[in-house]
């Protein structure tokens, strides 16, 4: 008697498109389940891509015709590639949905930029988006074309409002050794958080539960305004606590990049992402990490 043949079930594939620090710590949470496909604009990086269990791939979103290698590949796409650095338009974005499969799962990383300043007020995903920046403006047409190419191509889009993505060594130590400074209590923001390492399990999670066509804030339990969370980091670092300046003085101090930072203040709430997603945040606070450092 013939023993009975056990068929291998074969991986579904994925894209993973811009693979960075947050791409090369979720790949080790998919490659078990999932023939991973990575992208690159960098040929250098391909080594480094296999040995993390990815196919790579190299393209460049800023040049169609590259991509289509990518057309019919996968059908789930985790989509962590920024937009260029100009324009209101997110063209990289839009050059991707060329090439994207009918009936496809994509989930989007995009920022809570989009909402501008919020004068500190606490809201969940259904507040409407008041992007003021021309770097929101082109989240925010990503997040746009995304949709319209999910509802055109009966597929299914989730995407992800991501604050500032932080990690052991992703801290701002350089910038408090430099006595960079803040914003004094009077005139200081609001500021979301989330761990890189919690960000990977949390698109991993959205890739199975998320909601079609479903937003969710994807940000710790902190409740930081910006020169508490330097005082924190400070303290870890045994390094002197940033000096405090008003508005009207702090432009003159630092970049405009930092600056429009400085000028936003939002708490976004993340129960939808707990309980549809099922989150459990390894890091549910800041000085959760920090007290690891010690």
């Amino acid at each position: 008697m013939q023993k009975n043949k056990i068929k291998k079930i074969a991986r579904p594939r994925l894209l993973l498109v811009g693979c960075g620090d947050v791409g090369m710590r979720l790949l080790p949470l998919l490659r078990d389940k999932f023939r991973v496909f990575a992208t690159t604009s960098q040929v250098a990086r391909v080594t480094e891509l296999r040995a993390a269990g990815a196919i790579p791939l190299v393209v460049n979103l800023d040049q169609p015709h590259t991509l289509q290698k990518l057309v019919g590949l996968a059908p789930y796409i985790v989509h962590l590639a920024p937009p260029q650095a100009e324009g209101k338009l997110d063209r990289r974005t839009r050059n991707l949905i060329a090439i994207l499969p009918r009936h496809g799962k994509l989930v989007y990383i995009s920022t809570t930029g989009v909402y501008g300043d919020c004068g500190g007020a606490s809201f969940d995903e259904t507040r409407t988006v008041a992007p003021f920046n021309a770097r929101a403006l082109r989240r925010v047409d990503a997040e746009q074309s995304l949709r319209a190419w999910a509802k055109k191509s009966q597929a299914q889009c989730a995407i992800l409002r991501v604050p500032g993505i932080y990690a052991a060594d992703r801290l701002p130590v350089d910038r408090l050794r430099q006595g960079t400074p803040v914003l004094a209590a009077e005139d200081d923001v609001y500021t979301n958080h989330i761990h890189a390492d919690d960000l990977a399990a949390i698109i991993k999670l959205a890739l199975f539960r998320s909601q079609a066509q479903r937003v969710y804030h994807t940000v710790d339990d902190s409740d930081l305004k910006m020169a508490q969370y330097f005082d924190l980091v400070a303290d870890a670092f045994q390094l002197p606590h940033p000096p405090r300046l008003p508005r009207s003085e702090l432009a003159q101090h630092v970049s405009p990049m930092l600056m429009s930072f400085m000028s936003e203040s939002r708490r976004l709430q993340n129960h939808r992402m707990k309980a549809e997603l099922g989150v459990q945040l390894r890091y549910p606070h800041v000085s959760d990490t920090l007290k690891t450092l010690k």
